[in-house]
């Protein structure tokens, strides 16, 4: 099957809410060298899009200053890092052999090459994404898939949330028989990281709020603290012991809270500040139990790479809470704001 000239793409020219997100039609993008061209099947959507959108990100030295997410973003770009999707065309120096395969997305740009490398850019920020139905990509970051149990919706659910759930547990050396906790339970990264740390045989406590706790609860967390109630009281009644590792998106207070309720030796991991990013916490707590708060900003390649065999398997089954078609882009993403579903959120192009 042939690859058309344009398609339907859905770009930001500027920062601000969710008016600013225009579908147009633009031009398919010619994979380049050691590039592959991808008919996207599926696009999830993130809490990523949402900043970058807004130019929330700030900057080292000035956190108010609307910037993407590592930086100014180049005009006009085309929003969304989690692609599903299959090989349409390659460009040159890649196997053809590739066409017609599905595949899935690594929307990390790296600073290195190698598999610790760290990721300082993002498909859908640094460079085009997914809302759009063709986006290119580098070979080396097209992984795949063609035989997961999978649907495309719960592929494309994996890359950001999985992937930074996945870099969290990796980070925090969560072993067995440990116990986690994970703030923000009913998010897109709160969810993977109670399917994932379940999956590899923890002891899962999650903070979620009311009407959200059973569907936590069904996704793997053995026991789910509300978040509207004494949450710090709470956890230490479930988890006497104390708390091996905490995979919090939250930060703010509960960071603050939470750091006395780590074992010694315990390991706090944040990759996301929805509580607030400016933190207070009693430093002696730290020091004086050899305790670590370790920051987590998505994955690196090898973490990706278990997540792709995690996919293949069939290990995760993400849970998909709607799915839009591309033109209601905006309508997705003030779905998303609300904060309302469990699960991630999808459009089809």
């Amino acid at each position: 099957m042939g690859v058309p000239e344009t398609m339907r793409a859905v770009r930001i020219t500027e920062h601000g809410g969710p008016e600013v997100l225009e579908l147009t039609e633009a031009a398919v993008p010619a994979p380049r060298a050691g590039e592959v061209l991808v008919r996207v099947s599926a696009v999830a959507l993130n809490n990523t899009d949402l900043w970058t959108r807004e130019g929330a990100y700030g900057r080292p030295g000035d956190p108010g200053a609307l910037s993407g997410w590592r930086g100014p973003i180049d005009f006009p770009r085309v929003q969304g890092a989690d692609v599903a999707g299959r090989v349409a065309a390659v460009g040159a120096d890649v196997d053809e052999g590739l066409v017609g395969r599905r595949v899935v997305v690594d929307p990390a740009v790296y600073d290195a090459q190698g598999p610790d490398a760290n990721p300082v850019g993002l498909m859908g920020s640094e460079r085009d994404g997914g809302y759009a139905e063709y986006v290119t990509a580098p070979t080396e970051r097209v992984h795949d898939v063609t035989e997961s149990p999978l649907t495309d919706d719960q592929l494309a659910a994996l890359p950001t949330a999985y992937g930074t759930a996945l870099g969290m547990i990796e980070r925090g050396r969560l072993r067995e028989g440990e116990t986690v906790l994970v703030s923000g339970a009913s998010g897109g990264v709160g969810l993977a990281a109670v399917q994932i740390a379940r999956a590899r045989g923890a002891r899962v406590l999650a903070i979620s709020s009311g009407s959200k706790i059973d569907a936590v609860r069904g996704a793997g967390a053995h026991e789910v603290v509300d978040r509207a109630r004494d949450v710090a009281e709470r956890v230490r009644a479930a988890a006497p012991e104390g708390v091996d590792v905490a995979l919090d998106v939250v930060a703010g207070d509960l960071l603050g809270e939470g750091l006395p309720l780590l074992r010694e030796g315990g390991r706090w991991v944040v990759a996301g500040a929805l509580g607030g990013y400016g933190v207070t916490f009693d430093v002696r707590r730290l020091y004086l139990h050899n305790a670590q708060v370790i920051g987590s900003a998505m994955h690196t390649p090898a973490h990706f790479d278990l997540l792709m065999d995690l996919a293949r398997q069939g290990g995760v089954r993400p849970v998909i809470a709607e799915v839009f078609p591309l033109e209601q882009a905006a309508r997705a993403q003030e779905e998303l704001a609300r904060r309302g579903h469990v699960g991630k959120i999808v459009m089809r192009p």
